[in-house]
């Protein structure tokens, strides 16, 4: 069957359908290289001030990305036109939602259990300022076209661009009453964002994400 053909049979691939298509693709490549710098300076900046919450905020890039490589696979070539690529990505975003809450168990319970302390980070109020900043603007725009393309995994990976944005909002805010002395403030927000992958991984799972508009 040649593609014109197979274009003209599926019922969701209109010319703005799959023009949608194409635009996520793209703002998925566009948060691969954002995260890339995002993840290498949080991360530089976590370790450096012994912050369980901003190391864990930075290794949620690496999550993030594999989101953005799933939708990006999602709309690449004859998957473009698939409902089993859709329902295939939009399992696999969701397991990357459950990636990230292991590691900040763990991280926080040997922080806490060896006396660390997190010490305040201007590169990481810097970084994480403009991820709050910047994240938003992503996943609204993503998450609008889940619901123009039917797609969970895309409205997913705008998720997670969304959560990425409050876990930012979440570690400023640590870091500072970390200079107040509310030293539990830092660990206390990294399991609380582990809670929040948990929840986000089972409605991703179930495909929820198509029935909210932002």
């Amino acid at each position: 069957m040649v593609p014109d053909q197979r274009i003209q049979e599926h019922p969701a691939a209109s010319a703005d359908w799959l023009h949608a298509a194409r635009t996520a693709r793209s703002l998925s490549v566009f948060t691969l290289a954002w995260l890339g710098v995002e993840s290498t300076l949080g991360l530089a900046a976590g370790l450096a001030a012994d912050s369980v919450a901003l190391i864990g905020w930075s290794l949620s890039a690496f999550v993030e990305a594999a989101a953005s490589l799933i939708v990006v696979w999602r709309f690449t070539g004859a998957r473009t036109l698939s409902p089993h690529a859709e329902t295939t990505a939009r399992r696999a975003v969701a397991v990357s939602f459950w990636l990230l809450a292991p590691y900040l168990i763990v991280h926080v319970a040997h922080d806490l259990g060896s006396g660390q302390r997190a010490a305040p980070s201007t590169l990481g109020i810097v970084v994480t300022t403009l991820s709050l900043v910047g994240m938003p603007v992503l996943g609204v725009a993503k998450r609008r076209l889940g619901l123009r393309l039917a797609s969970a995994a895309t409205s997913g990976e705008g998720t997670q661009n969304l959560i990425c944005a409050a876990m930012a909002a979440g570690v400023l805010a640590g870091l500072w009453l970390n200079t107040f002395g509310w030293w539990w403030a830092d660990p206390a927000m990294a399991v609380a964002l582990a809670a929040v992958a948990v929840r986000e991984g089972r409605r991703a799972w179930s495909g929820h994400f198509c029935c909210h508009r932002t």
